[in-house]
């Protein structure tokens, strides 16, 4: 295995470690809330804490590479993941457990962004779609595949064991790293800690309008996913066949991002990403029936639709970033992507509250997913077919 495979590996399964606490958590919030007398938005808050902690510690992930080295960085970070993973699971009020959760944001947010820019640093821009092809379809299996698990534990086990569910994971993603990647070269260089830089650094518009994208889009899926759970459950669904709806989605998805990889170079981001507005929107839309099978498509179309976007602007995002930039771009790309998150889960959960009706929470949330569309009709793409094309530019 070459050293960039491995470095990728780690990479993989650190995103996997991130997007299974996402994604896994949500289907317990029924068990949670009845032992633990959690309200809605209190539910709301396992996530958010979670995403809140990763959050924060991202923009100073570029300076503690730089302090600690990379390798050490990540033993840290997923020792301090671990750790807080068994304290959520033994949590005994939902104030301890959403505490706890932030901690555990603390410890896996550095394994994003250092991950990412270390594995695309090793590859060079030509072989980049590959690994965001990589990271897509991990993004695809971790959603379809943790919920309808959790479900499983949760109906045959308790919820606290989708948390305990994380060690063997963590353990062998640390082994991997001590034992893959080369201990940074020492320097007498001490790094200076510049939050602000992360900011303003770049200024690329294409990584602006695929982070506006991510924002809108998966974003709002994730609040979308936890209103729709309360709105199953209410129906009579229990938590394996809820979980299982994202068996559609994930099919739906794999389909996105096999058309986001063929049709990017040939296309354009444009018209793959307006099409996936549109279908997102159309499927939590359907989500106000109460037909199984409309629910179904609900969520094929939320998948095809919210993948297609989230696959085009992954490669959208760092198709102009210099190498010695991909750490800044990197650290900013997943702030967006955690602030995403945990807003779209607030925004929801919040709007459910105030409003008391599931309909109008879904015809809002449908609504916002189209707010992007103004960005990317004007989109410049005669600057991304420079980026794909260089070699059919005419000579000057």
């Amino acid at each position: 295995m070459t050293y960039r495979s491995k470095v990728a590996w780690i990479f993989l399964l650190g995103f996997t470690l991130d997007l299974v606490n996402m994604f896994v958590a949500t289907i317990a919030y029924p068990d949670i809330a009845r032992e633990l007398q959690a309200s809605v938005t209190q539910l709301a808050w396992v996530s958010n804490a979670y995403m809140l902690g990763l959050t924060a510690i991202i923009p100073m992930s570029v300076w503690l590479a730089a302090m600690l080295g990379e390798r050490n960085l990540i033993a840290v970070s997923l020792l301090l993941f671990a750790a807080a993973s068994v304290m959520v699971g033994q949590a005994s009020s939902i104030e301890a457990l959403i505490g706890w959760r932030g901690l555990q944001g603390l410890g896996g947010g550095l394994l994003i962004p250092v991950g990412q820019a270390m594995a695309y640093r090793h590859f060079p821009p030509a072989e980049r779609s590959q690994l965001t092809a990589r990271v897509m379809s991990v993004a695809l299996l971790v959603p379809a595949l943790s919920p309808a698990l959790g479900g499983v534990i949760v109906d045959s086990v308790s919820w606290r064991w989708i948390f305990y569910a994380n060690l063997p994971l963590a353990l062998l993603t640390l082994l991997l790293a001590l034992l893959w990647i080369k201990p940074d070269q020492p320097t007498n260089v001490r790094p200076v800690l510049e939050l602000g830089g992360i900011f303003t650094s770049l200024s690329s518009p294409l990584l602006r309008v695929a982070m506006l994208v991510y924002l809108f889009i998966p974003g709002v899926f994730i609040g979308t996913s936890l209103i729709a759970i309360l709105y199953l459950r209410g129906l009579g669904y229990d938590a394996t066949r809820t979980g299982a709806l994202m068996l559609p989605w994930a099919v739906a998805s794999a389909l996105a991002i096999f058309l986001s990889k063929k049709l990017f170079n040939r296309c354009g981001p444009k018209p793959l990403l307006l099409a996936g507005m549109v279908l997102q929107c159309s499927g939590i839309v359907l989500l106000n029936t109460a037909e199984p099978v409309l629910i179904i498509l609900a969520y094929a179309s939320m998948g095809l639709g919210g993948s297609l976007c989230s696959s085009t602007a992954q490669t959208l995002a760092f198709l102009d970033v210099p190498v010695e930039r991909m750490g800044h771009a990197s650290a900013l790309w997943n702030i967006n992507r955690q602030v995403s998150f945990c807003l779209g889960a607030a925004a929801l959960s919040a709007l459910l509250s105030a409003l008391d009706s599931f309909s109008i929470t879904f015809t809002i949330a449908a609504a916002l997913t189209l707010l992007p569309l103004f960005a990317v009709l004007h989109l410049d793409a005669s600057r991304v077919r420079t980026l794909l094309h260089p070699a059919s530019e005419p000579q000057r």
